[in-house]
């Protein structure tokens, strides 16, 4: 199959790769797996506990399989994955690539708020998280489920793949021109914000909000130590109260964070996605902290944007520090996104009508949570 055009495949252009069995599945893909400009990845039925990480470079996954199992869990049966333990699933799904296409995965927004660490790996690759051009195979999920035990089924999805035919990263001087035609950050009260004040360097920067205006003073949440066994088929299933707790606006202004413990914040800005556009929250940045700020980093076409009318929408953070106790202050500079051209504009737009959980999210936990913190 060829495809017409240079950049990230929006929707239509993932069906045909259905259709054409460039994208294969042991069970049918259904609708509820596409987005704008991605889709969802589903267990498998067979979990297997292994002993530690690994990446297969020349090898094939079920070699090293044979070296570093443990135990087998049934999906189907009782889908328990303990925290701190490192678990490796076989998807549903499998890529029989052309030369042309390659791609990407991430966890999905849900995944990365449960502080579920999730990374996929192909046979032979050489680096998690991404599809070689031409790939054939399947697709293995990496578990390691770091703050809460979780019990999963076969069918869920804990990430999300993204195509490419030639990745076209929006470069500084165009991306100043899309932000003053579309207006990609606004404030609280949705007022878009000059493009003078944006800090354009290899991609859009943002900043982190602690004074939660939005949200009755509290900034944050931070992960308990000892919680139960949090179902992910529940949505709304839990008290917040029993796994987090909440960060209050400092009164000096200021945290001090501890290392390795888990945060989830939000951005001082609202930020929006132009239907013509994908984008992606880049990965942790030594120079910016010995901090990790995100898991979860797809941003579909229309997030914060739908067709126009959208005055932007904030991003959440999932943010754990290393080494160190990290020191952050309202409105420090804490990521950036890169954009990147579509090969055409999705016929859909991320938001309400397609089911999209967090198209109008403040600060937020994951859907499983019922807030009673604030």
């Amino acid at each position: 199959m060829t495809v017409s055009g240079k950049g990230t495949l929006p929707i239509q252009s993932l069906k045909k790769l259905i259709e054409k069995g460039v994208i294969k599945s042991s069970v049918p893909v259904i609708d509820k797996q596409l987005q704008p400009a991605s889709m969802d990845l589903r267990l498998g039925n067979k979990a297997y506990r292994v002993r530690s990480s690994f990446l297969p470079q020349r090898r094939r996954i079920d070699e090293l399989l044979d070296e570093l199992f443990m135990y087998e869990i049934d999906l189907d049966e009782n889908g328990i994955l303990e925290k701190k333990n490192v678990y490796l699933i076989p998807l549903m799904e499998e890529l029989y690539l052309p030369r042309e296409l390659n791609g990407k995965t991430n966890p999905k927004s849900t995944t990365g708020r449960l502080d579920i660490f999730t990374r996929v790996i192909t046979d032979g690759g050489y680096r998690f998280d991404e599809i070689d051009h031409g790939y054939s195979g399947r697709l293995y999920l990496e578990v390691f489920p770091r703050s809460f035990t979780v019990k999963v089924k076969t069918g869920q999805s804990l990430n999300q793949l993204r195509l490419f035919c030639e990745r076209q990263q929006v470069e500084d001087g165009d991306l100043r021109d899309i932000y003053n035609t579309h207006r990609l950050l606004f404030d609280d009260a949705g007022v878009p914000l000059p493009v003078d004040s944006a800090i354009i360097r290899d991609g859009l920067y943002m900043r982190v909000d602690l004074k939660g205006q939005a949200s009755n003073g509290v900034i944050g949440f931070k992960a308990k130590k000892n919680s139960s066994i949090i179902d992910l088929s529940k949505a709304g299933g839990y008290l917040a109260s029993g796994y987090w707790e909440p960060i209050h606006a400092p009164g000096e202004g200021f945290l001090i964070l501890e290392p390795e413990e888990f945060h989830i914040f939000a951005s001082k800005e609202k930020v929006r996605v132009p239907l013509e556009y994908a984008a992606e929250m880049i990965e942790f940045d030594a120079g910016s902290g010995e901090l990790r700020t995100h898991y979860a980093g797809f941003f579909d076409s229309g997030f914060g944007y739908g067709y126009g009318e959208v005055k932007g929408t904030r991003s959440v953070l999932e943010v754990r520090p290393h080494d160190v106790p990290f020191r952050i202050e309202d409105g420090q500079v804490f990521f950036k996104i890169r954009y990147e051209k579509m090969v055409e504009q999705p016929r859909i737009s991320y938001g309400k009508e397609i089911g999209s959980h967090y198209y109008e999210q403040e600060l937020a936990l994951s859907k499983h949570f019922r807030n009673d913190l604030y």
